[in-house]
């Protein structure tokens, strides 16, 4: 069911204009639907704020479980923003505050940019562990993105990631290691996920954390869950990203090599570009190398031209996932949204997996 256009957010007629159904909320009102309330904690830096909005917005509104869905984003003041990206979260984004009052049945919280190897040094780390704190008292279920997974696993249950030699980055098959969970349900037993990560938390963390691991390739882990089954759902890669997000981050470091800030070009994501698109590269890269030679201005990437041949070999799979979760939270949440279950559900085994109390 489709997504109600619940403010002037400019994300609503972007997704429109991609053919994904957008309710108005007096039309909205007048349907004997169930509405699910969803928040979204968007820790992302500016440059990729909208476009975050718009890959989550887009996953929520794709699923299909019988409900109208509200999406409320909302992001922490402790993160440094421009005066335009202020200004743009103030005009469409809701605060923490009144998210906490209103209540929500589910929150996605996306990951940051962060600065050093410690997470525990960063601005979002206390807000985000009270926002998570108050997530797992009052809201049926969160779903934790990459980075906001490394730092559950930090702060919940002391697994701290591992920085790696090679940055994990590309397009990685993944394989369904647990096919009895409702969130794996009726998808493919192989699927790829994008990946982009200097760090990673092994399956070895995930169990001595007593997480249910669901999904994982030869990268890690990249779908597990709290033990109960449904409170904290853990993604570790990117099933969000749009086809054209890692030639977006590929393309800035290129750039960043084509100024001088970076000494190397950067090595191509993995199981990304085809043979022709490399080659397209690779000769940009020779014109960029005449040109700083013959101090001449730098020619433009050619991103259209490398974008019209990409695949995307994951989006019905992030479709199904997410759209599963929609599904179990709709069957377990209260009808106030400022209550986390039903009066009937076990907290400790919501999805009714035949969990024991104090097993976890």
């Amino acid at each position: 069911m489709p997504l109600v256009a619940n403010n002037d957010l400019p994300t609503f007629a972007r997704l429109q204009e991609e053919g994904i159904r957008v309710l108005a909320p007096d039309f909205a009102l007048n349907q004997e639907i169930r509405e699910l309330h969803v928040g979204l904690l968007n820790m992302m830096p500016d440059a990729a704020l909208a476009a975050t909005e718009r890959q989550f917005f887009r996953l929520v509104g794709e699923s299909n479980p019988i409900a109208q869905f509200y999406v409320h984003p909302f992001t922490l003041p402790q993160l440094p923003r421009s005066d335009e990206a202020q200004a743009y979260i103030e005009k469409y984004y809701e605060p923490f505050e009144q998210i906490r009052e209103q209540g929500l049945d589910a929150l996605i919280v996306t990951g940051a940019n962060v600065i050093g190897p410690e997470l525990a040094n960063q601005p979002f780390w206390e807000p985000l562990i009270e926002v998570i704190d108050w997530g797992l008292e009052n809201v049926t279920s969160i779903l934790c993105s990459c980075l906001a997974t490394h730092a559950m696993l930090q702060f919940r249950y002391g697994q701290k990631r591992i920085p790696q030699e090679k940055k994990i980055w590309g397009v990685f098959p993944h394989r369904v290691v647990d096919k009895s969970h409702p969130l794996v349900n009726d998808i493919n037993t192989r699927f790829d996920v994008p990946h982009s990560r200097w760090n990673a938390v092994t399956r070895e963390q995930f169990d001595a954390a007593g997480l249910r691991v669901l999904v994982e390739g030869e990268q890690g882990v990249h779908l597990a869950t709290s033990a109960d089954g449904l409170r904290v759902i853990f993604f570790q890669g990117h099933p969000e990203y749009d086809t054209i997000s890692l030639l977006k981050e590929f393309k800035r470091e290129v750039l960043l090599y084509a100024s001088g800030e970076n000494k190397n070009f950067p090595p191509f994501p993995e199981n990304y570009f085809s043979e022709f698109e490399k080659a397209v590269i690779k000769e940009y890269r020779l014109a960029v190398e005449s040109s700083k030679k013959q101090a001449k201005p730098i020619p433009e990437f050619p991103e259209q031209l490398i974008a019209s041949g990409l695949d995307n070999t994951w989006r019905d799979s992030a479709v199904e996932v997410v759209g599963n979760w929609m599904g179990a939270i709709y069957q377990v949440t209260n009808s106030d949204r400022r209550i986390p279950f039903m009066d009937d559900v076990d907290p400790d085994d919501p999805l009714g997996l035949g969990l024991k109390r104090g097993n976890k």
